[in-house]
């Protein structure tokens, strides 16, 4: 790789006293291993499963019920088994700070809609165990489904934990996503109990989601119960009221289940069918999210936040921070409200030592021409991001407009595994574009089309050791198949990501987008076929075909191309119309930045649509080399895709 200019070095106070330099420490006491540096602690951690995660297990002191027989008892992928015989319940884990300092604050709440409010650990707590004892009564037991409709507040918190501690499975979509992307997740798993919110304030507008909650329920046949947090009417006849639920003086307790029980059900989708329903376990999480810590150094000392959609997965890894006794400020705002310094004016008056985003966020950030240093930031320690890659003038920004000392560590890794593959380490330097290292226990490669390992160039990110986190399976996948040809069909036994990354041989690295064509929009990932279901649901449009053009130093782009009727022809009514259907069914942060008409979608001989060989084109590709036209049941509809990709060409030349 290119010799990168270095931001930033740890002072040796900050290396010393970080919770990697603990660890590296604890394995020297505790089990006579010493390492030269951190590739080699990272060599190890790869190679010695089953020494790693014990290790991460006792040094973070997690509480199980039962003891295991093994760690890794198969290891294979897919179908590692792990930590068999162990019986343990992950709310235990999140709420343990609660028996220790009841009083103080768990969670700082900004809300649009509420307001700012605070709730200690014991409260915490104590609502975990009423909203429990209600779901108990509702009939909800170990395996059952409770899934959510709600934002960022401490409503989807203490519902998620209060679903776990029975053993029941949880499941959470954003407000903002329309009725038919919640429908084709929530159907999937049959739940027995939905949690919604009515309504929420965005951007200064209140949003009514009566209708739609009343289709959503309409639609899921197996719903039992339904919880009501009431914003813009009453609760409706029949359903219970949230803030009642929240009440009481339960007694917490928490069913122990074995470590590879699930815990939720979380959604990435692929470029054909219904969205993934990944289901993570109990014991992969915790395992994952304390690992995690040490490479974001979170200790109970910090006030942390991450501004995310609780439709992300990045809403999960608040649990991280959490499970370290932190306090965790959930940011339920829309980030330019007022203005893009408002975010920057709650880390300086919350004094928070953790803040982290969607690079999106502080690319906005720079463009708006904003400067964070200008306040009082004394208290901020660390900045993580995620969701795309981070440019180099991302990494100039910080270091520039917001605070000189601050560590920033940003990860890549994905909602499949509920963790990150590369990302930070507070005893190492920043680099302007690069992860600081390979995380330990995940052994992340770069390949190229052969299976080879790579370094200094560009290949496919793979993980060729299993992880606790990985997916249990995917919800109806009897056979595996589906979870199979999602992760190992590329390379047998190896999980492909689907992300572009170069890698040196000490583990630094850059991730330079998606390898495949599964859209991502600040790091929220879509199957391009839910797009296609609202778009040629319109009886104006026959076919279509979507791109998302995101690649490291470049504005990410979505063109949509459409084939319409005949005599119909591509006006701005038209584009409204698509636009609209595409905000309805699946999410307004997925409506394209371009539509353009062309006569037909490129296809395979056996109809598949062509999607990425036409962004490898548009991303620079040769147009002789990046499709095989042979294989094309239409060769000349790739045509337009060439003189379009021309035209963009010359466009970027003469702006």
């Amino acid at each position: 790789m290119t010799e990168r200019p270095i931001l930033w070095s740890p002072t040796p106070e900050r290396a010393k006293a970080s919770t990697m330099a603990a660890f590296i420490r604890w394995l020297r006491d505790n089990r006579g291993l010493e390492f030269a540096d951190y590739p080699a602690l990272w060599e190890w951690s790869v190679s010695d499963l089953d020494g790693f995660w014990s290790a991460i297990w006792e040094f973070f002191r997690l509480r199980s019920s039962n003891p295991h027989t093994a760690v890794l008892a198969e290891r294979r992928m897919p179908g590692a088994v792990w930590f068999p015989g162990m019986e343990l319940n992950y709310v235990d884990q999140i709420l343990r700070r609660a028996e220790t300092a009841p009083d103080d604050p768990a969670l700082i709440v900004y809300s649009e809609t509420f307001g700012r409010s605070e709730l200690s650990w014991g409260a915490f707590r104590q609502q975990v165990a009423n909203v429990a004892a209600a779901l108990r009564g509702m009939g909800v037991g170990q395996g059952d489904r409770v899934v959510a409709i709600l934002p960022n507040t401490e409503s989807a918190l203490i519902a998620c934990l209060a679903t776990a501690s029975l053993g029941a499975v949880w499941s959470l979509c954003a407000p903002d996503m329309g009725h038919v992307a919640i429908l084709d997740r929530f159907q999937q798993i049959e739940p027995k109990v939905l949690i919604a919110q009515d309504g929420y304030v965005h951007a200064g507008k209140t949003i009514d989601r009566r209708e739609i909650l009343e289709t959503i329920c309409a639609g899921l046949p197996s719903l039992q119960h339904r919880v009501w947090r009431a914003v813009t009417g009453d609760v409706p006849e029949g359903a219970h009221d949230w803030t009642t639920l929240t009440e009481g003086n339960a007694r917490f307790e928490t069913t122990q289940v074995p470590f590879d029980h699930p815990l939720w059900i979380v959604y990435s989708s692929g470029t054909t069918g219904n969205p993934k329903p990944i289901v993570h376990g109990h014991g992969g999480v915790l395992l994952e999210g304390a690992k995690q810590s040490l490479h974001q150094d979170i200790t109970f000392h910090d006030r942390y936040m991450w501004i995310t959609s609780s439709g992300w997965i990045m809403w999960n890894s608040q649990h991280t921070a959490l499970a370290q006794g932190a306090t965790a400020l959930l940011y339920d705002v829309a980030a330019n409200q007022p203005d893009m310094m408002e975010v920057w004016r709650v880390v300086a008056k919350e004094q928070l030592t953790y803040m982290g985003a969607g690079a999106a966020f502080f690319e906005a950030c720079r463009k708006a021409g904003i400067r964070p240093a200008e306040l009082d930031l004394s208290a901020l320690r660390s900045i993580g991001a995620t969701g795309s890659p981070l440019t180099s003038d991302g990494y100039d920004w910080i270091y520039g407009q917001v605070k000189s000392d601050v560590w920033l560590a940003p990860i890549s890794g994905g909602t499949d595994l509920a963790g990150a593959f590369v990302g930070g380490n507070p005893m190492l330097s920043v680099r302007s574009a690069e992860m600081q290292c390979r995380l330990l226990g995940n052994a992340a490669r770069a390949y190229d089309e052969a299976g080879n390992e790579v370094f200094d160039q560009v290949g496919e990110l793979v993980c060729t050791e299993p992880l606790p986190s990985m997916p249990l399976y995917f919800w109806g996948d009897d056979d595996g198949s589906r979870l199979h040809d999602s992760y190992f069909d590329t390379y047998p036994g190896i999980w492909r990501h689907g992300d572009w990354i170069e890698m040196a041989p000490d583990g630094r690295s850059i991730i330079y987008g998606r390898s495949d064509a599964t859209i991502n929009r600040r790091g929220l990932r879509l199957g391009s076929s839910e797009i296609y279901q609202a778009v040629e649901g319109l009886n104006e449009v026959m076919d279509s075909l979507v791109v998302d053009l995101e690649f490291l130093g470049r504005d990410s782009f979505m063109p949509l191309f459409v084939v319409l009727a005949d005599g119909l022809t591509l006006d701005d009514a038209l584009k409204d119309k698509i636009n609209h259907a595409i905000r309805n069914s699946v999410s307004a942060r997925f409506l394209p930045n371009e539509i353009k008409q062309i006569v037909a979608v490129p296809r395979t001989l056996s109809g598949k649509k062509l999607e990425v060989p036409v962004k490898k084109l548009l991303l620079g590709g040769n147009p002789a080399t990046v499709v095989n036209r042979d294989s094309m049941s239409n060769p000349d509809s790739f045509d337009v895709f060439v003189e379009y990709a021309k035209a963009r060409e010359e466009a970027a030349t003469n702006a």
